[in-house]
């Protein structure tokens, strides 16, 4: 029903970028925190980025002014531009809704980001 689907992973060089969409479906993304988290093999899960219904973004310290997330309520997609990338963002990227208001937490089945040369 509830359909968080991420796209844009693939396979990068260090120091190339990408762009992943986040495609929200029966569920409007301004009316949610909407939020990047990403998880290597073996390790935990993390958080990377989100941005508040109000439109507030927030960004893991690892970032270092590398990534933009932003948001499209039109398109009810929430994006992750990612610069300068290095070995050790690769990871399996999830894109993540949390509601309070309506008591929901939503995550999509993620998209692979290789860096590797």
């Amino acid at each position: 029903q509830v359909q968080l689907v991420e796209s844009g992973g693939d396979w990068v060089q260090p120091g190339g970028s990408l762009r992943l969409s986040c495609t929200a479906s029966k569920i409007s993304v301004s009316r949610y925190i909407m939020g990047w988290y990403r998880q290597a093999p073996g390790k935990q899960r993390e958080f990377v980025a989100d941005v508040t219904s109000g439109g507030r973004v927030k960004y893991s310290d690892f970032v270092e002014r590398r990534f933009i997330l932003s948001r499209d309520n039109t398109e009810n997609t929430v994006y992750l531009q990612m610069n300068s990338l290095k070995p050790e963002d690769t990871a399996v990227y999830f894109c993540n809704a949390v509601s309070a208001s309506f008591n929901a937490n939503y995550w999509g089945q993620g998209t692979q980001v290789t860096v590797s040369s």
